[in-house]
């Protein structure tokens, strides 16, 4: 099976990592096992500058993978490289059916949009490519895409599994 990517996307503050964070339960009730890759402008930091993993990355380690018996992480280094493609983080996941993707909006993906227009927060479709369907808080105009109730994060999900299945049968 390929690997299904989908990409929520949407102006800051618009409730995108909510909405992620209440669909991946449905998700798992489902039997389908989600991962997530987001996108930050920020320098990221885990640890505190005095802990090993920041030393083994500060003296110039390539990767650490810090481990415990509950998860692990893997931290990269980018050095003078270019901050990676989505495709090469996608490549890097293991054990999930379906990649939800906060961010990178210049990815060939397909994406939903979360638009809250009770915020006063302005849409970024149609000039985000790719965008298949919005979720919204409000009852918004045909805009020729699905629109669907940001508050059923239930039924959002649905659609985005239904909308990979049908992707994936057409392959």
């Amino acid at each position: 099976m390929m690997q299904r990517v989908f990409g929520i996307v949407g102006r800051s503050g618009s409730g995108k990592t909510t909405l992620i964070e209440a669909m991946i339960p449905w998700f798992s009730a489902q039997g389908v096992q989600v991962a997530v890759i987001k996108h930050s402008h920020h320098n990221l930091q885990f640890e505190p500058p005095q802990k090993d993993s920041s030393r083994f990355r500060a003296a110039g380690a390539r990767e650490v993978i810090v481990a415990s018996p509950y998860h692990y992480a893997l931290f990269h280094n980018l050095h003078d490289q270019d901050e990676p493609l989505l495709a090469d983080l996608v490549q890097r996941i293991q054990e999930a059916d379906i990649i939800l993707v906060e961010g990178y909006r210049q990815a060939d993906i397909p994406r939903l949009e979360v638009y809250r227009p009770s915020r006063g927060i302005e849409p970024v479709y149609p000039t985000t490519e790719n965008v298949v369907a919005l979720a919204s808080d409000q009852p918004i105009p045909d805009l020729g895409i699905p629109s669907l109730d940001l508050n059923q994060p239930t039924e959002v999900a649905a659609f985005i599994l239904h909308y990979l299945t049908q992707i994936e049968r057409a392959l």
